[in-house]
C-alpha cells in the first residue's frame, strides 16, 4: 500500500510541471526557466520528504562538511544514478549547481530534459568529436564563472553498475578547469547503484538511504599534473567514504 501512495504522490508531484515545461520551452524561456527553478528548489527536497515519509529512505547530507568551501568552486563527484541529479540539488539548495552530462538527458526525460536545456547545464554530444566536446565544456566552464554557479563533474563519464568508483577520466576536467579556474571539491555519494533499474527501485527504496558528502577541497590546478593528482587521490578518497559509509546501517547517519 506504500509503494502505491508513493507513487501517487510522486506521479503527482512530476507530472504537471513536466507538462507545463514541455510547453512552456519553446514559447517563453522565462517562463520555463521560472518551471525549472521550482523543480530544482521546491521539487528536489520533496521527493526527499515523499520518500522518507512513505517508504522511510533517509537522505544524509553532512552539512558540517561545506564549512571550508569557498563563495564559488567545482564539484568533481562519482556517479551512481540520473537520482545523482536530484541529490546534489539538494544537498546545494543554497547555491545554483549546474551539471556537465550526455546530451541524450535533455531530450524524452520527464522532468528533466527542459530544465536541463533551459538553465544550460553542460550537455555534451554523444558522438562529438573530441575538440568538439572540449569546446563545449570551455563555453560552459566561462559561463559558470559568470554567473557564479557551481559545476558539477563526473569524471567517470558514466554511472556505475556495482556502486564502485570506476576509473576517473581526465581531459573533460583538465579543460573545465583551464577554462573556470575554480577550486575543486572533492564529493562522495552512495546509494544510487541500487536505484539504478526501475524494477529495483521501489524494492531497494523501502529503508534504504543516500549519502552525499564533501571530503576535500583543493585549490584550482595550475598543470596537468597538479590536475592528474586531484583525480587520482579524489578517486581514492571517494572509494574509502563509500567503503566506511557501507559498514553502517541505513538508519545512521
Amino acid at each position: 500500500m506504500s509503494s502505491f501512495i508513493t507513487l501517487i504522490c510522486l506521479f503527482g508531484m512530476v507530472i504537471p510541471p513536466s507538462i507545463a515545461n514541455i510547453f512552456a520551452y519553446p514559447v517563453s524561456h522565462k517562463l520555463s526557466m521560472v518551471i525549472s527553478n521550482y523543480i530544482v528548489k521546491v521539487l528536489a527536497p520533496r521527493l526527499f520528504a515523499i520518500t522518507r515519509f512513505y517508504k522511510k529512505f533517509n537522505f544524509f547530507g553532512y552539512n558540517e562538511a561545506k564549512k571550508e568551501l569557498p563563495d564559488q568552486f567545482m564539484i568533481i563527484s562519482n556517479h551512481q544514478s540520473l537520482l545523482d541529479i536530484p541529490v546534489y540539488m539538494n544537498y546545494f539548495r543554497e547555491k545554483e549547481v549546474r551539471f556537465v552530462a550526455k546530451d541524450t538527458l535533455s531530450r524524452h526525460i520527464p522532468l528533466v530534459s527542459e530544465m536541463l536545456r533551459t538553465q544550460e547545464h553542460c550537455m555534451i554530444p554523444r558522438k562529438a568529436r573530441p575538440m568538439d566536446a572540449m569546446n563545449v565544456m570551455e563555453k560552459f566552464g566561462k559561463r559558470v564563472v559568470k554567473n557564479n554557479q557551481i559545476p558539477i563533474l563526473f569524471p567517470e563519464g558514466t554511472r556505475t553498475k556495482d556502486g564502485e568508483v570506476g576509473k576517473f577520466y581526465s581531459a573533460g576536467f583538465r579543460k573545465l578547469c583551464e577554462a573556470s579556474n575554480l577550486p575543486v571539491a572533492v564529493c562522495a555519494l552512495d546509494g544510487g547503484y541500487a536505484l539504478r533499474e526501475l524494477k529495483k527501485l521501489f524494492v531497494n527504496l523501502r529503508c534504504g538511504c543516500y549519502r552525499v558528502k564533501v571530503l576535500k577541497v583543493y585549490d584550482a590546478p595550475k598543470t596537468k599534473e597538479e590536475s592528474q593528482k586531484i583525480l587520482d587521490e579524489s578517486r581514492e578518497l571517494i572509494q574509502a567514504q563509500l567503503n566506511e559509509w557501507r559498514k553502517l546501517p541505513t538508519t545512521q547517519k
